[in-house]
């Protein structure tokens, strides 16, 4: 398997200073896709600016998994409304 946008969740755990744990919880949570192969697990490195984010919202914040969860949620629904106004703006744009 080609691991070239994949970062080890051992090495990433090691790295930030976080339990393999939360990674897990997060999974289970569905907040975070894990790679699994034959000798490791991994996340893509797409998805560690939204891990960076959620770890400060546990760990500096205080925020459990199931707040997490909700803001992770809120914010997506947040961007996809913000994609949604500048599309409508642009064809609004077209008939002025």
């Amino acid at each position: 398997m080609d691991t070239t946008h994949l970062i080890s969740i051992q090495q990433f755990c090691k790295h930030y200073q976080v339990p393999m744990t939360f990674i897990s919880a997060l999974k289970d949570y569905e907040l975070v896709e894990i790679t699994i192969t034959e000798t490791d697990q991994y996340i893509k490195t797409t998805q560690i600016n939204t891990v960076e984010k959620m770890m400060r919202l546990h760990y500096d914040l205080d925020i459990n998994l199931e707040g997490i969860d909700a803001i992770y949620n809120l914010l997506q629904q947040v961007e996809r409304l913000q994609e949604e106004v500048i599309t409508l703006r642009n064809k609004l744009n077209t008939y002025q």
